[in-house]
């Protein structure tokens, strides 16, 4: 791993939030990600489990994590399981976890090696009486690919049929929804990695540029500052291309009096930031892509002050668009018709407006958190409104990540990071 180690204290406080919420009786099992082939003998970069790495701080493939509070023996109450190193795995893939590392790493005093679970489990689920299996019920969750805690679960089902099932996302989606202050802190320098990446760019973009140019200037920059690099697959939007809402090819040249839009930021410690800003390539803004630019801003900044604890999630999101009709009347791109003749489910603005203005992030970019609920000091959320037009070559976005507090306004963890026009202007300079 890149980044610091995380103090056990964390890991230990979420799993005692989740098994305070859990069943008499019962036992939680969570799965390491797999190592995804690509061909051949090549595979992907491996990148953990949210889930596991939440409530044990492994970052290990074929590690597993079991939660069992009431077990007979206080010993087997919380048990992290990872795999047998040797000396030939040392010297091809590197260090992995000892068993001292992993309870120095996690707060977990009790460590088998991977190939004593079967026997631990099945001594175990002869105590209990509900199994909790982890499978994904996010909201944008669309997996085809079989997932190695698929195959637990399938496997489980056939050994143990007669145990009750239960789920652990909807204890997730409570407990990630909400941050410790140590996850703020990580989610806070990732992003302070992502400002450093940003304002790199402010010196280099000019016209001539290509939009994988600048990607490499971000990695180059995230890396360096012990991230693994993009907390997502970075946009990188020059002219038209910001307003493909998911352009990722980078592949075009930035070009005079076009604007750039980029949907880049670092991830650190697998935590995520999330940033959106667009700038003029040249380094200055005409009078319409200013106009553009601070509709968009004051969007931002009064969805912004919604985010306190108790707001309804999608009466936010409402009142976002009524700001965003308020804006985009006063540009002439609606009408006073276009708004009185709107389809209440595809309202006018959604013509230029038409993704959402939050998200919770955290561990993942779209992180979990409930959202049929009212929201609580703590969450943290983007906010990400834009506005794109095709027939003026444009497309404006601008986000920053915020942390709800419990009076006042959100705390930004962007705040440093430019974003108005003046600023941009006067640090493009040449």
């Amino acid at each position: 791993m890149k980044y610091e180690q995380i103090s056990s204290e964390l890991f230990i406080k979420n799993r005692r939030k989740f098994m305070s919420k859990m069943e008499p009786s019962s036992i939680a099992v969570f799965n390491s990600n797999d190592i995804y082939p690509v061909s051949a003998d090549s595979t992907l970069p491996f990148e953990q489990h949210r889930d596991i790495f939440y409530l044990s701080g492994a970052d290990q493939e074929e590690s597993i994590l079991l939660l069992f509070p009431d077990a007979h023996d206080k010993k087997l109450r919380e048990v992290l399981f990872v795999r047998e190193t040797n000396d030939h795995i040392a010297v091809w893939e590197g260090e992995k976890l000892t068993k001292e590392k992993a309870t120095e790493i996690s707060g977990i005093e009790t460590i088998y090696w991977l190939s004593e679970f079967d026997k631990v489990f099945f001594n175990l689920m002869t105590e209990a009486d509900t199994i909790y299996f982890n499978t994904n019920e996010h909201y944008r969750q669309s997996v085809e690919t079989q997932t190695r805690e698929d195959r637990f679960i399938r496997d489980c089902k056939l050994k143990f049929p007669g145990h009750k099932v239960a789920k652990s996302n909807p204890i997730l989606q409570e407990i990630r929804g909400v941050k410790e202050p140590e996850e703020i802190d990580l989610m806070q320098t990732a992003c302070n990695i992502t400002e450093k990446g940003f304002r790199r760019l402010l010196d280099f973009v000019k016209p001539g540029v290509w939009e994988y140019e600048i990607e490499a200037e971000l990695l180059h920059e995230f890396i360096r500052n012990r991230s693994k690099g993009f907390a997502y697959t970075p946009i990188i939007a020059s002219g038209a291309n910001a307003n493909v809402l998911h352009y990722i090819v980078n592949n075009q040249q930035c070009k005079d009096g076009d604007m750039l839009l980029m949907d880049v930021a670092a991830e650190y410690a697998n935590y995520s930031s999330d940033l959106t800003r667009t700038i003029p390539v040249n380094g200055r803004f005409t009078e319409r892509q200013k106009a553009v630019y601070q509709s968009v801003l004051r969007v931002k900044n009064e969805a912004t002050k919604m985010l306190v604890p108790g707001t309804d999630w999608a009466e936010y999101h409402k009142e976002v668009g009524n700001i965003m009709t308020s804006e985009l009347l006063s540009l002439g791109l609606l009408d006073k018709a276009d708004v009185q003749n709107e389809d209440k489910n595809w309202p006018a603005y959604k013509k230029y407006f038409m993704h959402g203005t939050s998200h919770h992030i955290g561990l993942d970019t779209h992180d979990y958190g409930p959202l049929k609920s009212p929201m609580k000091a703590n969450m943290v959320f983007t906010v990400e409104p834009g506005i794109y037009i095709p027939e003026e070559n444009m497309g404006i976005r601008i986000e920053d990540d915020v942390v709800i507090q419990e009076k006042g306004e959100p705390f930004n963890l962007m705040a440093n990071i430019p974003i108005e026009v003046e600023e941009i202007e006067e640090l493009m300079k040449a």
